[in-house]
């Protein structure tokens, strides 16, 4: 079914109908606003991404319900790196003549498949009609009590690295893809990240990270982002960054340095955070309940400069340059 047999409101109606309100909601999709009621004592945190066509994704290698819980799950790993709980969040959507109904039938239906994950309601948006490719638009809105909230500007001199989950799957994912692999382990990270909301909650609430960032431009260039707001430097052992066994066996087919892959491959959406000396000891027992373990990979250092040591134990100043919409593939 083409869109333009249902039209705008059509599209809207078959989006809404799938919502169901959720805390906090007070007026949902229909009026001219929501309105939705903050929990007294917290702040709100505000998250806004886009996705483009092309930029972000390519349906030679994606399928709409992935594609819409990817859309949500890069906005919940924001919220998540700041310690906050998400509540709701806004979808705008500018559509081409060639997407059918069914594809955003699907789309919308992995978005509230993750939504309903985490508990998050879909209060309004907008659609509109694109002369080009698919943009998708989310902004999400969390909550924390002012206390647990966690900053990228905390990290200091003597604070330990650490990091969850295993990083340069995606990146692998990435590159299989581009290959012509549509399975597998990697392209699943890739293609449907897990949103690390529930570990970012409990670090938040202990009180343990100085800072915090998800790891979605790449590993050295998100510690550079804390590092460049803490004014401080790191030092990282490339042997401590965790890998997973599919990226272990599989990374030297398409990557000729996996290490340099692990370093500098985004969109893992693991969190990256640091931690003082002596509560170092409370990592695993505050993620024990979350379903994902992180793993100490290095220490902040005064200066800086950002030293990885390799497998041959020789030290190596590395960029923290990240990827840069305005320069990178120009």
């Amino acid at each position: 079914m083409k869109l333009r047999e249902i039209g705008e409101f059509g599209l809207i109606g078959r989006i809404s109908s799938r919502v169901v309100d959720g805390a906090g909601v007070r007026i949902g999709i229909g009026d001219d606003a929501a309105a939705v009621e903050p929990t007294p004592g917290r702040w709100l945190l505000v998250t806004s991404d886009m996705l483009l066509e092309g930029v972000h994704f390519d349906l030679a290698y994606t399928d709409p319900y992935r594609l819409g819980r990817k859309s949500l799950a890069v906005n919940l790993s924001d919220v998540a790196a700041m310690g906050g709980e998400p509540r709701h969040f806004l979808l705008s959507l500018a559509v081409p003549p060639g997407i059918t109904v069914e594809f955003i039938d699907r789309f919308t239906e992995g978005m509230l498949s993750l939504a309903g994950e985490h508990g998050v309601t879909l209060v309004g948006g907008d659609t509109c009609r694109s002369r080009s490719g698919l943009v998708i638009s989310v902004t999400l809105h969390g909550e924390q009590e002012p206390e647990f909230v966690v900053r990228r500007s905390g990290a200091r001199p003597g604070d330990r690295v650490f990091v969850t989950g295993t990083i340069g799957d995606s990146a692998l994912g990435l590159e299989l893809l581009r290959r012509g692999e549509r399975q597998g382990w990697a392209v699943d990270r890739h293609l449907d990240p897990t949103p690390r909301v529930r570990a970012g909650i409990l670090l938040g609430r202990a009180g343990v990270p100085s800072a915090m960032i998800d790891v979605s431009d790449g590993l050295a260039a998100d510690l550079g982002h804390i590092l460049e707001l803490s004014g401080v430097g790191a030092r990282l052992d490339s042997g401590l960054i965790p890998r997973s066994p599919w990226f272990r066996e599989h990374a030297h087919d398409v990557a000729p340095d996996p290490a340099l892959l692990a370093l500098t491959g985004g969109e893992d959406y693991e969190l990256l955070f640091t931690v003082p000396a002596g509560r170092c000891g409370e990592v695993a027992h505050i993620l024990a309940g979350s379903g994902v373990a992180a793993v100490e990979i290095g220490e902040i250092t005064a200066g800086d400069k950002l030293v990885v040591v390799g497998a041959d134990g020789q030290e190596a100043v590395v960029s923290q340059g990240g990827y840069n919409h305005f320069c990178d593939g120009q």
